[in-house]
């Protein structure tokens, strides 16, 4: 260990081994550690059951009810791969695709009034849904067809609307749509937590849904994809990147120091070793003294024996339940998936509920999601602060990822990972620099 690398990582949760899997592409010597015996850190996928059990510090062995132990890998941390997104093509680009295999997500729905209605996935389905009166399904279809059209570069498609200064709540107003689509489709479609976005340029927002629907166009069903064996496979999928490009992998392997010089970090101290560095990467708990605490996430991960109601028996699927409908400021989401993705034991579902914390008592804020999994054999429920850097790492080259936030999906992260890259490296991240050399050996293992 006591050598010198360009890079050391710690922590092996997904954003730092894709980090570490693009560093070793680009040729850099990396050296990734992390202090559990397993992969993932914060985002890994906990199997047998009993070490869930264990984990939440639950008495007891799991009922046989539940089935055979090994048959769970129970995610930590609930999120869905957007078919046409930036980790797909990150997976793709990479070829780290080749270990893993994707099931698509069955439906994803919405929450309005109590009850729980399928998001449209195509036209025919726009038209039936009763989520819109009559009226408001037409002047729906003349939105969309305005957003999928729509080309900031070619003032034609634009409408008068312009894309760095015009609103999205103006947006709404031109298209004369309520408040009901209004909600669903900043929430279902364009994905926002919070209805901050109203009074922001309308771009991103169009960007956003013009991603749902082009993920959505790639499938019918819907625009996720979830990952067999739970979403572990991940981070382990870009490890193997990583060390076929030479990178070196220690598990359960304590950290005990990391070594400054001048107010730069040199290197990192394990267990009377040294391991030199010129730059760190790593996530927030290696660093709590480089950290601040904004806010919190409460998650819920459930075991059922039944599908989730009014889903038309789904495998897999998204809720999500807008603010406006629980008198609240952050959506809250549920994601289920099953024995389906070989996650669960046969005939079982895990829904996981997750919420930006907003009150004194979390575990009320998700109860109108928990309501609609009853029965619900066993729950497990986590409470973890969110932290993000307290500077950009250029003066220290100590580079820390944020928390993962409650949104179900890999954007934000994707945005962290190529800000932390652009940040190290001094460019902007390109899909092209993550392409494995062309004239790169691979063995049948590889």
């Amino acid at each position: 260990m006591d050598e010198e690398y360009d890079v050391i990582v710690l922590g092996t949760g997904l954003k730092e081994c894709i980090l570490s899997g693009i560093m070793s592409v680009n040729g850099k010597k990396v050296l990734h550690m992390d202090r559990n015996p397993y992969y993932g850190g914060e985002s890994a996928s906990i199997t047998p059951l009993e070490d869930l059990f264990k984990r939440f510090k639950i008495a007891g062995s799991p009922p046989e009810s539940m089935g055979r132990g090994r048959d769970w890998n129970v995610d930590l941390i609930p999120k869905f791969l957007m078919a046409n997104g930036q980790l797909v093509k990150m997976l793709l680009y990479t070829e780290v695709t080749r270990y893993l295999d994707f099931k698509v997500v069955e439906g994803s729905f919405v929450y309005k009034a109590g009850k729980i209605h399928k998001v449209p996935s195509t036209e025919t389905e726009a038209l039936a849904s009763d989520l819109m009166g009559m009226f408001e399904k037409r002047r729906f279809r003349k939105f969309l067809m305005f957003v999928v059209g729509f080309d900031e570069h070619d003032p034609k498609t634009n409408q008068g609307v312009e894309p760095r200064k015009t609103t999205m709540r103006e947006v709404y107003k031109k298209f004369d749509l309520g408040q009901e689509v209004i909600d669903f489709t900043g929430h279902a479609l364009a994905l926002y937590r919070t209805d901050d976005y109203l009074d922001q340029p309308c771009l991103d927002t169009i960007n956003r849904i013009k991603l749902y629907s082009e993920s959505l166009a790639r499938y019918s069903k819907s625009p996720y994809l979830y990952p067999l064996y739970g979403l572990g496979e991940l981070p382990q999928g870009f490890a193997r990147l990583s060390a076929i490009y030479g990178g070196t992998y220690m598990l359960n392997k304590p950290v005990d120091e990391i070594v400054y010089e001048k107010g730069r970090v040199v290197g990192v101290k394990s267990e009377g070793e040294t391991a030199r560095c010129k730059q760190l990467i790593c996530d927030p708990s290696y660093v709590p003294n480089l950290v601040k605490k904004v806010g919190k996430v409460i998650r819920v991960i459930c075991i059922l024996s039944h599908p989730v109601k009014n889903t038309n028996d789904c495998n897999s699927c998204q809720i999500i339940i807008p603010q406006m409908q629980v008198n609240r400021k952050s959506d809250i989401y549920v994601c289920v998936v099953s024995y389906a993705h070989n996650v669960a034991a046969e005939g079982k579902y895990i829904a996981i509920v997750s919420t930006t914390v907003e009150t004194n008592n979390p575990e009320k804020e998700v109860q109108p999601a928990l309501e609609l999994l009853d029965p619900i054999d066993k729950s497990f429920v986590s409470i973890s602060d969110l932290y993000q850097p307290t500077d950009d790492g250029q003066t220290s080259q100590v580079f820390i990822s944020n928390s993962y936030d409650a949104t179900t999906h890999f954007e934000t992260t994707c945005d962290d990972i190529k800000s932390i890259y652009k940040r190290m490296t001094g460019t902007d991240f390109d899909f092209e620099n993550m392409k494995r050399k062309q004239n790169d050996v691979f063995g049948d293992d590889a």
